[in-house]
């Protein structure tokens, strides 16, 4: 069966940085786009960046461009998500998503996700 492995998460102070990490397994992962959500508590899940199958193209939410990078290696079937200059309001559980679309993925509606990883940023 097809698992998204989140990891990398913890507490950080506001200006940190933090990487995380998503391993998968059972599917193709070359054929997947990827992408990362994060829901705060009491807020909806929402779209924080795409990446396709192939790592060329990478799509962002307006409120983490230039400051959150993410990327893929395929060889070791995991997609990443460094994230520079932390906010406190960017506290949330971050979330894997994965599908043969991109699209799917960017639009919230991918087939596949993880159980998540808590992203604690302190003021």
């Amino acid at each position: 069966q097809v698992q998204l492995l989140e990891s990398g998460g913890g507490l950080v102070q506001a200006g940190d940085s933090l990487r995380l990490s998503c391993a998968a397994s059972g599917l193709t992962f070359s054929t997947y786009g990827m992408g990362w959500f994060r829901q705060a508590p009491g807020k909806e899940r929402e779209f924080v960046a795409a990446i396709s199958w192939s790592g060329a193209t990478t799509y962002y939410a307006d409120s983490v461009k230039g400051r959150f990078t993410i990327s893929r290696d395929n060889a070791k079937n995991t997609v990443y998500l460094q994230m520079n200059s932390l906010k406190p309001e960017e506290t949330a559980v971050y979330y894997c998503a994965a599908d043969p679309k991109t699209l799917r993925v960017r639009i919230g509606a991918p087939d596949y996700w993880g159980q998540g990883t808590q992203v604690t940023v302190s003021s």
